[in-house]
């Protein structure tokens, strides 16, 4: 499998502290449109922020003469191996095409996952036993519910290449960050460059909020005129060196 040079640690807790839509907007000024996952929602509830790198599981329809019970008795089985394999502080993330009338997984291969330290699980497929995943704490997105088994519309076939995933192409090593609102895939080679600024927005739009809540108008406030800012780097300086515009 492929192996990548440590992501820096500062970059990683900058996109912790930065939500997904602002990373979106970031990720846009760079060009990239289509970055967010659509339509999954945080099954989860203890664990509300994630950040990741993704390690990717592909599915394909299942077959009926391949894809029966007996198959989960092989502990080699790829979703078996994914869910074994996926490293401390990654994120699994499947490709399910999209099929959400067959779950891509459980609560007993979650635990596991959790269990292994995991930072979280992403799938565009559904998933069952959600009640008792709700009571995970690592993040858990999907696009729903479905008590069907896995292996009657899904036959997983690859570790580690590069999937489509809620309409985004996610490669191995890109990062995964969730929030409340959802997930944004950044691409690996993109961290150290929308990182920091992701922050720095973060810290503006903050300040710029408790203006507009203290009565400002959105004219010379949002987006700041040159007074707003030099206003915002009177009271910054001691926070952060970076100011977003």
């Amino acid at each position: 499998m492929t192996t990548f040079e440590p992501l820096d640690r500062d970059d990683l807790l900058a996109l912790r502290a930065a939500s997904t839509a602002t990373l979106s907007t970031q990720l846009f000024r760079l060009g990239l449109r289509n970055q967010v996952l659509a339509g999954l929602r945080l099954l989860s509830q203890a664990m509300p922020r994630m950040v990741g790198e993704a390690f990717t599981l592909r599915y394909i329809p299942a077959r009926e003469d391949i894809d029966t019970l007996d198959v989960y008795d092989d502990y080699d089985h790829p979703q078996r191996r994914a869910i074994e394999a996926c490293p401390e502080g990654h994120v699994l993330v499947m490709d399910c095409r999209g099929e959400g009338r067959a779950a891509s997984a459980g609560h007993i291969l979650l635990t596991r996952l959790q269990v292994r330290g995991a930072a979280g699980c992403v799938t565009d497929g559904t998933l069952r036993d959600t009640p008792a995943i709700a009571g995970l704490s690592m993040s858990v997105y999907a696009a729903g519910a479905s008590p069907m088994t896995n292996l009657a519309l899904h036959h997983a076939v690859d570790l580690q290449v590069p999937i489509g995933c809620a309409g985004v192409a996610v490669y191995p090593g890109d990062v995964l960050v969730g929030d409340a609102e959802g997930v944004v895939c950044v691409p690996r080679h993109l961290v150290p460059i929308v990182a920091q600024p992701a922050m720095a927005q973060e810290h503006l739009e903050e300040f710029i909020l408790r203006k507009i809540e203290n009565g400002a108008p959105l004219r010379g406030t949002y987006p700041p005129n040159e007074a707003t800012l030099r206003e915002y780097r009177i009271a910054a300086e001691p926070i952060d060196g970076h100011i977003a515009r």
